[in-house]
């Protein structure tokens, strides 16, 4: 069994080996790289991208990225292509092959194939002398020293090199498209990360009773609200005006302070400056003023009317957090 410390070594080798691939395709953002982001950019077809193996793997995560980030991609894998899936492949679309050597069987024969349909062909590949990068029309370089696999043989460093040139790519591409975060969201409708960029304060403070008193009610009258709403805090309002918040801490506070509690009144209790957030505020700034001021409540308003609260176990539940 290994040691502690050849495990730690091992681990540590190959970090390095696959971080030192990835700096050194630096030098190979060239002018084919330019050109291939500005064929997509003009393509009015989609991204086919294809390989065999463990490039595969990696060609189906770019068409992903690709996907949830503007750019139109479906995924064809070079061994089904030769039987029957060059069919998904249209007269505007732009075909990306990944390959390490670039002169695999299942390439060697798809690239002339490829050729024949005049689509533009991108070769993603680590030898540039390869026969797909004599067949390709532009060449993304992801040549790599060796894998990290002790036998050079097992995919590991290459497929790293392959990963992070097409998120070079993507990148390039969102931000040459102007993609921004409500884009983002159209495309993300779903989990935690699509609620992250839609959802608004307002949804959340919707969900919840909207507890409210008026300034002379007494602490009995005040705890009864704030139990009953389970939010931990109720708003003081005198004429549909938001006179300030009290919170559960605010009675705990007072009970400290007061063995006498029969004169007191909302008034004396409330926060006269809540912190609020306006109900079309996304969710995620609310959890920000939650944060910041470490506090469990907070106001939501719509101009200057009571809107509702939000506490911040509905950010919790929602997966905000």
């Amino acid at each position: 069994m290994k040691s502690k410390k050849s495990i730690i070594e091992s681990a540590t080798s190959t970090l390095k080996l696959e971080s030192d691939a990835i700096l050194n395709l630096i030098q190979h953002i060239n002018d084919d790289f330019v050109k291939v982001v500005q064929a997509i950019l003009d393509s009015k077809g989609r991204v086919i991208v294809t390989g065999i193996g463990k490039s595969a793997i990696i060609a189906q995560k770019i068409v992903a990225t690709f996907n949830s980030t503007g750019t139109p991609a479906i995924f064809m894998h070079a061994a089904d292509a030769v039987h029957g899936d060059l069919g998904m492949i249209q007269k505007d679309d732009i075909v990306l092959c990944l390959s390490k050597s670039g002169n695999t069987p299942e390439i060697k024969l798809l690239a002339p194939l490829l050729k024949q349909s005049n689509n533009l062909l991108i070769g993603m590949l680590g030898q540039v002398d390869s026969d797909l990068a004599k067949q390709a029309d532009l060449v993304l370089n992801t040549i790599v020293d060796k894998e990290a696999c002790p036998h050079n043989l097992a995919p590991t460093t290459s497929t790293t090199a392959q990963l992070a040139m097409g998120d070079a790519l993507a990148i390039c591409l969102l931000e040459a498209r102007e993609f921004n975060t409500a884009d983002f969201a159209r495309y993300h409708p779903g989990g935690s990360l699509g609620k992250r960029l839609y959802l608004k304060a307002g949804d959340l403070a919707l969900k919840n009773e909207r507890p409210s008193i008026k300034p002379d009610a007494s602490v009995k009258d005040v705890i009864i609200e704030i139990s009953k709403n389970r939010l931990g805090a109720v708003i003081v309002i005198a004429d549909e005006k938001i006179l300030g918040i009290i919170t559960d801490g605010d009675i705990r506070r007072m009970l400290e302070r007061y063995t006498e509690i029969e004169n007191i009144k909302a008034s004396d209790l409330m926060n006269i400056n809540p912190k609020r957030i306006d109900k079309d505020e996304l969710a995620l700034y609310a959890l920000e003023i939650i944060k910041a001021n470490n506090i469990t409540q907070l106001l939501v308003t719509s101009g200057d009317t009571y809107y509702g609260l939000i506490h911040m176990h509905d950010l919790l539940q929602e997966g905000i957090i």
